[in-house]
């Protein structure tokens, strides 16, 4: 609200301050950024330009103008029809001088940048986040868990019985398709409470880390920095039982890597059993 004060105070003095140029009124939205607004004071604008009330429209920038490059153009356009000039204060652009092509170039050469530099900003964020470990991806919930009344991950007894029962049968030899009979066939509802499982949620659940309390954020394959939180929350499987799962996942795979890193389907069987 302070910045939004200075720039009305500095605009209002601009206009004060230039020969032949009479202060008309003030257009002032205020809105969450998470939510839409209608803009009813931007709408309010046009109104006054097609009664022919004002013939300058100023504004601190052009991020302030619209709230996208698409708005931005299409108000500039509204305006140019009603025959307004626009000056955009802070990158000292005014359509009185500028071509019309040329400035919607400059408009979406700025935007670009703007968005460049906001995806930026979010990105080191989240990356500074996780690195200082208080980032809430380190609980986000999974199958088996639910979050407590501090955001912190807790076990979900019932699911976890499941998740525990899923390790079990894949050990005991059941493949994925064995398991996904089993589960039906016992009522036991998926992660999103349908009553038919997918082959993927169950293969991705016995590569889930999370199930013996580790979390991994920035994939070391994705980003230099590689985050890794053991403990972060109870576990549901043992490390023993979990690792053994992920060697009898290899074991099972028919797909095998060559000396030369070429992958190649081996000529054996895959040792996985239905039951």
């Amino acid at each position: 609200m302070n910045s939004l004060t200075n720039q009305v105070s500095a605009l209002t003095r601009l206009t004060a301050s230039t020969p032949n140029w009479l202060f008309v009124d003030t257009y002032i939205d205020i809105a969450s950024g998470k939510a839409k607004s209608n803009r009813k004071a931007f709408h309010r604008l046009i109104k006054d330009c097609e009664s022919k009330d004002l013939e300058i429209v100023i504004t601190k920038n052009i991020s302030q103008f619209g709230r996208d490059t698409v708005e931005v153009l299409e108000g500039l356009n509204k305006l140019r029809e009603l025959g307004v000039r626009v000056i955009f204060e802070q990158e000292g652009l005014d359509t009185a001088d500028t071509d019309s092509a040329l400035m919607i170039t400059i408009i979406e050469s700025i935007a670009q940048a703007e968005n460049e530099s906001r995806s930026e900003n979010i990105k080191w964020g989240y990356k500074r986040h996780v690195a200082q470990g208080t980032s809430k991806l380190y609980n986000r919930k999974c199958y088996g868990y639910e979050n407590d009344e501090n955001g912190l991950l807790g076990i979900k007894n019932e699911e976890a019985r499941n998740v525990r029962l899923i390790f079990e049968l894949y050990l005991g030899g059941f493949s994925i398709i064995g398991i996904k009979r089993e589960l039906e066939k016992r009522g036991i509802k998926t992660p999103t409470g349908k009553e038919k499982w997918s082959k993927r949620t169950i293969d991705v659940m016995l590569s889930n880390e999370k199930y013996i309390g580790v979390v991994r954020l920035l994939n070391a394959g994705e980003h230099q920095e590689h985050y890794v939180s053991e403990n972060n929350h109870p576990a549901i499987i043992s490390k023993e039982q979990f690792e053994a799962v992920q060697i009898e996942k290899k074991n099972r795979s028919n797909v095998v890597k060559t000396d030369d890193g070429v992958k190649r389907k081996s000529r054996k069987y895959s040792s996985k059993r239905e039951k």
